[in-house]
């Protein structure tokens, strides 16, 4: 399977300042702009935002 731009691999930062990062796919034409999720950060213990780093 030929890996094309349209679903790229994106990193998410915690916003939480701990560096902890998630790394995972997107859809560029469903979700152009930046991507926050929340998800557990466990140096902090608690689910905080995570937004997309370029």
């Amino acid at each position: 399977m030929a890996r094309n731009e349209l679903r790229p691999v994106i990193k998410l930062r915690s916003t939480a300042g701990t560096g902890y990062t998630y790394v995972t796919r997107k859809n560029r034409r469903n979700d152009p702009d930046r991507l926050v999720l929340r998800k557990f950060d466990p140096m902090v213990g608690r689910h905080v935002d995570f937004r997309e780093e370029r």
